[in-house]
C-alpha cells in the first residue's frame, strides 16, 4: 500500500485509452474508494480518426481534442512524463514539465501510453518529415500546403514553383490514403484563389512498400480506392520505398527523383519507446505482453491496453492480435476499467472479446470506403454512402457530447459556408514579429541622427 490514505490507481497516458479507462474506474468505483491519477505530457486527448479532416480544415482543431481535467474532474491530472517504474516499491518517477522529477507511489498501474510513427534510418527524414500522430502536426501541415501555395503564385522562380506544388506522402494505410484525400481535396479548393495556381500545376505523389493501399477495408475496396485516388491524378508507386529526403530531394527505390516541399510520413506506428524503461514484459515488437484479461503477464496490479499492447484476439482464433485501431481500444479501455476496480476489490477478472464490425475511411468530401460487418456477412461501401458511414461512426465515437456536437457543428456549417483555405504559417512563430520590433538596433546598423548644433553656431548660421 502506498503511503496515500486511500490506494492510488495510476494511469500512465492520456490518450484514448487512458481517458476512457480512467473514466470508467471513477464511473464503476464507489467515493473515496481510491485515487485516480492520470499522467501525461499534453493536458489533452486527441481524436486522431479526425486528424485528417482537420489538416483539410473540415473540422476545428479545438474539436478534436479532449481537455482531461474537464472530462475527468474528480481525478488528479498531472502534466509530465513517467520516466520510470520501480515495480518493488510500487514508485513511479515523474518528471513534469517544470521543476524537479517526483516520486509517485501508487497501488494499482494502468499502461496507456499508445503508439509512436514508426520511422527508419533515412537520410533527410528527421529534418524534412511531417508526422500525422497530433493535432499539432495536422495545423502544421494545413498551414505549411497554404503557404506552399502562396510561394508558388507570387514568383516568378520556376524550380521554386515546382517543389512548392509536390506534395509526397509515404504510407498508404488508413493514415496515409485518408490524408492525401483530404489535403488534395484543400488544396484543389484553394487553387480557385490563386491566379497563378491551377490543380494541374500540383503533384501528389502516395508511396507504399506493400502492394497495395488500404488494407484494413480488404482488397476489393483497397483497389477502388487506389483507383479513385490515381482518378483524381494523384501518383500512387506501391512496393516502394523511400530512400532519401536531403534537402527535401525526394529519392524513391524505383529511381523516381523529384523535389518536394512537402514530406509527409505515415507509414505506421510503433509502440512508445520509453516502455523499454518500465521493467515489463515485452513482445517482440515492443508492446507490453498481456492476458486476454488486459492484465500485464506475471502481475496481478498492472493492465494494459491500445496501441502500446499486444493483446490476444479471441475472436479471431489462436495466435492472432487485436488490431491498434479505435475500434478496440474504446472496448478494451471499459473492460480495463471494469478489471481494475474488480481487482481492487479482490473479484475475478473479466476477458476482452470482440469481433471485428468493420472499418470505414473517407478520402476528401463526400468520398470514401467502408466495410461494415453484420454476422457473417460483410457490406462493402464506396463513395458518398461510404463517407456518411464514416462520419457518422466517427460522429459518434469521438469522445463526450460536448465534442460530438461541436463536431456536427463544423460539419453542418461547411454544407453552406465554403471551406477555409487561409495560412496561419504565422503561429509556428508567435512572437518572430514582436522581436524584430523590440529587440535593441546594434550601434553599427542604427541610423545617423545629426547632433544639435552648439549655441555658437546656431548664432553664426542666423
Amino acid at each position: 500500500m502506498s503511503t496515500t490514505e486511500r490506494p492510488r490507481i495510476l494511469v500512465v497516458g492520456g490518450g484514448y485509452v487512458g481517458l476512457y479507462a480512467a473514466r470508467r474506474i471513477m464511473k464503476k468505483m464507489r467515493y473515496g474508494e481510491a485515487t485516480v491519477t492520470v499522467v501525461d505530457p499534453r493536458s489533452y486527448m486527441t481524436y486522431q480518426p479526425f486528424l485528417p479532416e482537420t489538416a483539410a480544415g473540415s473540422i476545428s482543431p479545438r474539436h478534436v481534442v479532449v481537455p482531461l481535467r474537464r472530462v475527468l474532474p474528480g481525478a488528479e491530472v498531472l502534466t509530465g512524463r513517467v520516466t520510470t517504474i520501480d515495480q518493488d516499491r510500487k514508485v513511479a518517477s515523474v518528471e513534469p514539465l517544470v521543476g524537479e522529477s517526483y516520486e509517485l507511489p501508487f497501488d494499482y498501474l494502468v499502461i496507456a501510453l499508445g503508439a509512436v510513427s514508426r520511422t527508419f534510418p533515412i537520410p533527410g527524414l528527421a529534418e524534412n518529415g511531417i508526422g500525422m500522430k497530433g493535432v499539432e502536426e495536422a495545423i502544421g501541415l494545413r498551414n505549411h500546403v497554404l503557404e506552399q501555395l502562396d510561394k508558388a503564385d507570387s514568383t516568378t522562380d520556376e524550380d521554386v514553383r515546382r517543389k512548392a506544388l509536390t506534395f509526397v506522402f509515404v504510407g498508404g494505410g488508413f493514415a496515409g490514403a485518408e490524408t492525401i484525400g483530404e489535403v488534395e481535396d484543400m488544396a484543389r479548393d484553394a487553387a480557385k484563389y490563386y491566379p497563378n495556381v491551377k490543380r494541374e500545376d500540383m503533384r501528389f505523389i502516395l508511396v507504399d512498400a506493400a502492394d497495395k493501399i488500404l488494407p484494413e477495408v480488404g482488397p476489393q475496396l483497397g483497389k477502388w480506392g487506389l483507383e479513385h485516388l490515381q482518378e483524381r491524378g494523384i501518383e500512387v508507386y506501391l512496393n516502394t520505398s523511400m530512400k532519401s529526403c536531403v534537402d527535401k530531394h525526394v529519392v524513391l527505390a524505383n529511381g523516381l527523383e523529384v523535389d518536394a516541399s512537402t514530406i509527409v510520413w505515415t507509414a505506421g506506428v510503433k509502440p512508445n519507446p520509453a516502455l523499454a524503461r518500465f521493467g515489463l514484459p515485452l513482445g517482440p515488437r515492443g508492446h507490453v505482453d498481456t492476458a486476454a484479461t488486459l492484465q500485464v503477464q506475471g502481475t496481478d496490479y498492472i493492465w494494459a491496453a491500445g496501441d502500446n499492447a499486444q493483446i490476444p484476439d479471441l475472436a479471431a482464433g489462436e495466435g492472432a492480435w487485436c488490431p491498434p485501431n479505435a475500434q478496440h481500444a474504446l472496448r478494451q479501455a471499459k473492460v480495463l476499467g471494469d478489471n481494475v476496480v474488480s481487482g481492487m476489490r479482490g473479484f475475478p477478472q473479466g476477458e476482452y472479446k470482440h469481433a471485428n464490425k468493420g472499418a470505414v475511411a473517407g478520402l476528401g468530401l463526400h468520398k470514401g470506403v467502408a466495410m461494415i460487418v453484420l454476422g457473417k456477412t460483410k457490406i462493402k461501401l464506396k463513395g458518398r454512402l461510404a463517407w456518411y458511414m464514416h462520419r457518422g461512426y466517427h460522429g459518434l465515437a469521438v469522445p463526450t457530447w460536448n465534442r460530438k456536437i461541436r463536431v456536427l457543428a463544423d460539419w453542418t456549417l461547411g454544407m453552406f459556408l465554403k471551406r477555409e483555405v487561409v495560412s496561419l504559417g504565422a503561429i509556428e512563430h508567435p512572437r518572430e514579429e514582436f522581436y524584430e520590433a523590440a529587440r535593441p538596433i546594434p550601434a553599427q546598423a542604427a541610423p545617423a541622427v545629426p547632433a544639435p548644433a552648439a549655441p555658437a553656431e546656431k548664432a553664426a548660421a542666423s
